[in-house]
């Protein structure tokens, strides 16, 4: 098909307003460094107009996963997840194996009567 000589369709071509006159101006912002404990530092931008305590003072570093801070030396720990329990362990937690027993028993017992054993 021919393109009828428009070889740069959507777009403008020629001297013309460019940058904030064209897409607006920008607001006023406030350049925030977080540091992670391998070094990287990520910059974020927040609005000049919002307090301090707004802005946040740990992130989770894109580069690392591990959570960033505002002071370059101390940067924050991992903080220690607990490993993954099953539905067993919790019951486990909170019953004792005597009680385990006596609930185990009860129930069978409830299932014998109604199958009429």
């Amino acid at each position: 098909m021919a393109t009828g000589g428009n070889a740069i369709r959507g777009t403008r071509v020629g001297a013309g307003p460019m940058g904030e006159q064209d897409h607006g101006f920008h607001a006023d912002r406030v350049a925030v460094s977080y540091w992670d404990a391998l070094g990287n530092e990520t910059v974020r931008y927040f609005a000049a107009g919002i307090p301090d305590a707004e802005i946040p003072e740990t992130i989770d570093s894109p580069h690392s996963g591990l959570p960033a801070g505002r002071d370059k030396n101390n940067p924050p720990a991992l903080a220690k997840s607990e490993p993954y329990k099953t539905h067993l362990a919790y019951v486990k937690e909170r019953r004792t194996d005597e009680e385990a027993a006596s609930l185990l028993d009860d129930a069978l017992q409830q299932l014998r009567e109604r199958r009429g054993q």
